[in-house]
């Protein structure tokens, strides 16, 4: 079995250590990579997989979901840097018996939503696959030079920001795995099957320098605060009271405070801000909540009422060793 995610990621890392800086502003560790692309530019570049019966599986996704998350798992992690998308590659590999009117249908959501944040499909590869349907975007976006807002900048006395509402998507997973023979209603779980990449919401963070460092929330609350807290060498408390929880289902109640600290799939916003800042309480009709404040102890915490205790983080993760 492979290293767990975090380690493996850090030992290719280690193995594929680039001294050549003149291109590669920001390379492994952040939502993209960075390259300098002109005096007055620079280009994003993100790649995601989308696997079935990991990311996906069609008796509870229709195809145009399937497209849709597709895209904006890499929509997202443009939005976290701040920028524009511009191009998306495609690479799609089908089972043999899978019927064409599936792959049309899957093409029609990622398409429609990359085209709504003037992403274009400009090329990609198709293969027949043995296991499955495997999709792998590659997203290309732009940043004005040196703006791009990193996981690596957050700093002691910061506070800490999230847009949205937390644990909506882990919800529908929940339910659906309960529910394992029946699909779910979409409209009452649409940031599951239908998430919206803040891309806006991104870009005006940027532009008004509101945030310091961001990432976008896809592997969990504490997983996500803990990458941000390890790239910029800092610590983090959070409230557990100010975590805005989502509402779904039929009944409208709120999810549980485990599934918003660590379900993933949110693609929401999670940044930081420097303490004098004025943060709106909303941008593009999507909220803004503070829920805590950066540290320099090396550690993640949570305040819970009247006491605090320590937060592990316990997002997604691939390879997990028990």
């Amino acid at each position: 079995m492979p290293l767990p995610e975090k380690a493996l990621i850090s030992e290719i890392r280690r193995l594929g250590h680039n001294r050549q800086k003149r291109l590669l502003a920001t390379g492994i560790g952040d939502d993209c990579a960075v390259l300098s692309a002109s005096p007055d530019q620079d280009f994003l570049v993100t790649t995601d997989f989308s696997l079935e019966d990991i990311h996906f599986r069609r008796q509870w996704h229709s195809p145009e979901s399937v497209g849709h998350r597709c895209c904006a798992r890499g929509l997202s992690d443009i939005a976290a840097m701040g920028g524009q998308p511009v191009a998306l590659f495609l690479s799609l590999a089908l089972p043999e018996d899978l019927p064409q009117s599936w792959v049309t249908r899957f093409i029609l959501g990622l398409t429609r939503l990359a085209q709504k944040h003037g992403a274009a499909l400009a090329g990609g590869d198709t293969a027949q696959s043995s296991h499955g349907i495997l999709a792998d975007i590659i997203l290309l976006g732009r940043v004005p030079k040196g703006k791009a807002v990193l996981r690596s900048d957050a700093r002691p006395g910061d506070r800490i920001f999230v847009t949205g509402k937390l644990g909506g998507a882990a919800a529908a997973v929940v339910k659906m795995e309960k529910r394992s023979k029946s699909k779910l209603n979409p409209k009452e779980y649409r940031r599951h099957f239908f998430p919206e990449p803040r891309i806006e919401v991104g870009r005006v963070l940027r532009e008004k320098e509101l945030a310091r460092a961001m990432i976008d929330i896809s592997d969990g609350l504490s997983t996500d605060l803990a990458h941000i807290c390890e790239e910029s060498g800092v610590g983090a408390e959070i409230d557990s009271e100010r975590i805005p929880r989502a509402q779904c289902g039929k009944s409208k109640r709120e999810v549980s405070l485990d599934l918003a600290l660590h379900g993933g799939e949110d693609y929401e916003l999670l940044f930081t801000a420097p303490s004098a800042v004025r943060m709106p309480r909303s941008i593009h009709g999507v909220s803004v909540t503070e829920i805590g404040r950066i540290t320099r102890r090396n550690a993640l915490l949570l305040r819970m009422g009247n006491r605090t205790e320590e937060l592990i983080p316990r997002g997604w993760e691939h390879f997990p060793r028990g």
